[in-house]
């Protein structure tokens, strides 16, 4: 009977070992075992934090530098009509012999003095100097809204990137629990045999230690957790410790069609909002290089000048003023500050333009890679993993293997099943950039 008393607790962990393999190789994208966390979970789906989309929606209206952009590019816009207007009118009075040839003491009264001129003037700039104010004021709100614009694109891959960093935090804590659980029948084991004279007590102590090490990383999943939630209502512009519901699923991944480089960098040259951003300062820096040139052509001060005596209006004059531009080596310098601006703008874009295309190579590279990874995490690494586990535990229970194999094959179970979260997590924040770059969703 001594011999067998461990050969059913044997069995039992050889089936509780598969069903909790067969649980952790549960993949992003299928229906999860129905348990007691995940029916809470799905009862709470309602709340904000279970879909990325909600949360999105909810920091669109709530972020507070997203917000400060769209301002900011508000305001922008504000100044477009201001800009190509003409400037205010102004009025000039002159009170002509205030004392009528010494015979009065001095008086500020039109009908007492000897005559009053009013001059009414309307300043008007050069022709298109206004137009170009204007257009230079437009492109300056271009690139406001595509600055606010490129915020929330940010704003929107941070929240896309903590979401999936939560939803894996949460599987990775319940792998850890899992393997928790499995120590802990192993160290039964280990004791029913250690009982019986077969085993010794290192296998214990061995078992233990191990625990001790998961708790350890339990500790360490916890914290982050912590970390995520925090940074997740940072990003929604809520308190710190506000609630949210947990992550229900990943977002599926693009396809290869949808990947195809071509096809995203002809949608970046029409969406991303750096490239517009450095579009519209290339467009200003040209308008304002023209208009640096029109400053060579004076402006014209327009007047009309009633003239009161006594009572009555007895003359009218019109008057016509320029400003005299010979100043020419300071309008020399505008012009070269004006054409080295023109440069660095096309120097930026070009840039730019470089730079985005390479980062958006590298994610779509990042993004493949990641999910040949987790494929092979699946289809290869995990089964492996399972494959010899079981056969360290059929060879712990007939005699022939250690306890130290024993804990090596649950070992590589733990990390596959985290190299295919830790891959999970990496192709959604390649997405995530991909579509920040993108400046709009696949």
């Amino acid at each position: 009977m001594n011999v067998h008393r461990p050969r059913y607790p044997l069995k039992t962990l050889l089936i509780t070992a598969l069903l909790s393999a067969w649980c952790m190789g549960v993949r992003a994208g299928d229906t999860p075992p129905l348990t007691a966390t995940s029916a809470s979970q799905a009862a709470s789906a309602s709340t904000l934090g279970a879909q990325v989309d909600e949360l999105l929606r909810f920091a669109r209206e709530r972020n507070p530098e997203a917000l400060s952009l769209q301002q900011e590019a508000l305001t922008a816009s504000a100044r477009v009509e201001s800009a190509g207007a003409l400037p205010d009118p102004r009025l000039r009075t002159e009170l002509m012999d205030v004392t009528q040839g010494g015979q009065q003491s001095p008086t500020i009264s039109p009908s007492r003095v000897g005559s009053t001129r009013y001059t009414l003037m309307q300043d008007v700039p050069w022709f298109g100097k206004r137009d170009l104010r204007r257009d230079i004021a437009e492109q300056d709100a271009k690139s406001a809204h595509s600055r606010a614009q490129g915020t929330w694109s940010e704003v929107a891959a941070k929240i896309k990137t903590t979401y999936a960093q939560q939803y894996v935090l949460a599987k990775n804590e319940s792998l850890t629990r899992e393997i928790l659980a499995l120590l802990a029948r192993l160290e039964k084991l280990a004791q029913t045999r250690y009982a019986s004279g077969l085993a010794g007590q290192q296998d214990v102590i061995r078992a233990q230690v191990e625990q001790s090490l998961m708790q350890g990383e339990l500790i360490g999943v916890e914290t982050e957790r912590h970390h995520m939630h925090a940074r997740m209502n940072a990003l929604l512009g809520r308190p710190s410790n506000a609630a949210l519901a947990e992550p229900q699923g990943l977002r599926p991944l693009p396809s290869n069609e949808q990947l195809d480089q071509t096809r995203l960098e002809e949608r970046i040259q029409a969406h991303n909002p750096q490239l517009l951003t450095e579009d519209a300062r290339l467009q200003g820096a040209e308008k304002s290089r023209e208009l640096a040139y029109k400053n060579r052509y004076p402006d014209v001060t327009f007047g009309i000048v009633p003239n009161q005596v006594q009572n009555s209006i007895k003359q009218w004059d019109l008057m016509i003023e320029l400003n005299i531009p010979l100043q020419q080596s300071s309008r020399r310098s505008q012009e070269s500050e004006a054409e080295a601006m023109l440069t660095v703008a096309r120097t930026r874009r070009e840039a730019t333009r470089n730079q985005v295309s390479a980062d958006l190579a590298e994610n779509i590279a990042g993004l493949d890679a990641a999910r040949r990874l987790e494929a092979l995490a699946a289809q290869s690494l995990l089964p492996q993993a399972e494959l010899s586990f079981k056969s360290a535990l059929a060879g712990y229970e007939n005699g022939k293997g250690d306890f130290a194999s024993l804990l090596d094959a649950q070992r590589q179970i733990r990390q596959a099943r985290q190299s295919q979260i830790k891959a999970q997590a990496e192709a959604q924040a390649r997405l995530a950039d991909i579509e920040r770059i993108l400046g709009e969703d696949l």
